[in-house]
């Protein structure tokens, strides 16, 4: 590396954290019904970090999408980078209230962050940012595309984030909602788990070179629904191989493995292990297919 690449390296990294500055204003101004560092340092809100955190991660990933990719000099790369970064959070802000309305739709979240300090509830939102992050990242990174045409796939991406959400609560043995608002930390983590892996699956299926909508767009849904409807078998071969004989969704809402009415208290472990075995999952399918 010469010192002219160090020099222009330096810049985007200058430019990545003025706009993460940015992210970080938009985000309290957005959620100025609590004061973030009181929640986080004198509170010691576990649930409130939790969310943060997540919408930081998401953030990275949002932002990274401008970064990454060949450079059209360095005047055009700047102009780039600036638009498509402030577009990458706008459109992580908005994943963000979806979350509230569509996939926790069932409480109130803020409720759950602040007076019930809920942990599972800050895992769900923590997964949803984290994947909403993944899915920005496929829709504006690449090359031939448009403002227009990464409005487009998020906007793809992102119904087929909160299907997949809702199906996963479908097909799961438990009630979801339930789980969570009875600060259910396993069932969150696990769910969180899942939701991340969704995003993985729908925000790289996004990724690559922009043709046309005639020929991007079905092959991006294509391939998102191939990886979602894989995802659960995949999921359940990992599952075997970390955990043989062990049943997970009894195990996170804290049944006895003799069926027994009497429960022992949600298994975080088997959460994490679930939330990866999801993960894993999921870049699988992106290498494979």
């Amino acid at each position: 590396m010469n010192v002219d690449n160090l020099l222009i390296g330096l810049i985007y990294i200058a430019l990545f954290f003025l706009l993460f500055a940015l992210g970080k204003v938009v985000y309290n101004l957005l959620h100025r019904e609590y004061d973030l560092n009181k929640e986080m340092v004198d509170n010691d809100n576990p649930a409130v970090s939790l969310a943060v955190t997540g919408y930081y991660a998401g953030l990275v990933l949002s932002i990274g999408a401008a970064v990454v990719g060949p450079s059209a000099g360095l005047a055009s790369d700047v102009m780039d980078i600036l638009i498509y970064g402030t577009l990458s959070i706008v459109l992580l802000n908005i994943s963000s209230f979806l979350c509230d309305w569509v996939i926790l739709a069932k409480f109130n979240v803020r409720d759950e962050l602040l007076r019930d300090r809920n942990q599972g509830t800050g895992a769900v939102i923590f997964g949803v940012l984290v994947a909403s992050g993944f899915v920005i990242f496929g829709s504006v990174s690449g090359s031939g595309g448009t403002v227009w045409t990464a409005m487009g796939f998020w906007g793809l991406g992102q119904v087929l984030l909160v299907v997949a959400a809702l199906i996963y609560n479908v097909i799961t043995p438990f009630d979801i909602h339930k789980e969570i608002e009875k600060d259910n930390v396993a069932a969150g983590i696990a769910f969180s788990g899942a939701l991340v892996a969704m995003g993985i699956v729908v925000g790289l299926a996004a990724e690559g070179e922009f043709i046309s909508w005639r020929e991007n767009v079905p092959t991006f849904v294509t391939y998102a629904c191939i990886g979602l409807v894989s995802l659960p078998f995949l999921r359940l071969l990992t599952d075997r191989l970390l955990l043989p004989g062990v049943k997970l969704s009894d195990e996170i809402i804290g049944l006895r493995p003799d069926k027994s009415k009497e429960e022992r208290g949600p298994n975080v472990g088997a959460a994490y292990v679930e939330a990866f075995a999801y993960i894993a999952g999921a870049f699988i399918i992106y290498w494979c297919i």
